[in-house]
């Protein structure tokens, strides 16, 4: 089944990672897409993390995840209001404690990127093949 699409807002806040966690494991559940249901929970723990560490300091007290099945890939995109600093992929050192999340999310996604919103804020997307789509599916290497 292609074009489906669920929208939700949580509060910025540290209660509402598990709540984003459980919420994509339930809809990908309701979908039937369980076989990408771990990484596509990894991928918005790890965004949603990131709203909620460096976010805060926007304007809006909400970010908004979306996902969406269309043509064999499921698009999972986290959007907030913070407006000043894009995130980047980069390699921290072995010492670092944090900053390996997009790492995580460029290793497990077809494709990621980064757009600003109209009006305030940004929006990081990812691109996850959907099950029975071959087409999709990353290739090794």
């Amino acid at each position: 089944m292609s074009g489906r699409t669920n929208i939700a807002r949580f509060r910025i806040s540290k209660a509402s990672v598990p709540k984003a966690r459980e919420h994509v494991r339930l809809v990908l559940r309701e979908w039937k897409l369980g076989q990408v249901s771990d990484d596509a929970v990894l991928i918005t723990s790890e965004l949603a993390t990131n709203v909620v560490t460096h976010a805060a300091w926007g304007i809006g007290d909400y970010f908004e995840l979306l996902l969406r099945r269309r043509d064999g890939v499921l698009v999972l995109e986290v959007s907030d209001s913070f407006q000043w600093e894009m995130p980047e992929l980069r390699k921290p050192d072995p010492e670092e404690v944090s900053g390996r999340g997009l790492l995580l999310v460029d290793a497990l996604s077809q494709a990621w990127g980064v757009r600003p919103r109209t009006g305030a804020g940004k929006t990081v997307w990812v691109h996850l093949a959907a099950p029975g789509d071959a087409r999709t599916r990353r290739s090794p290497g």
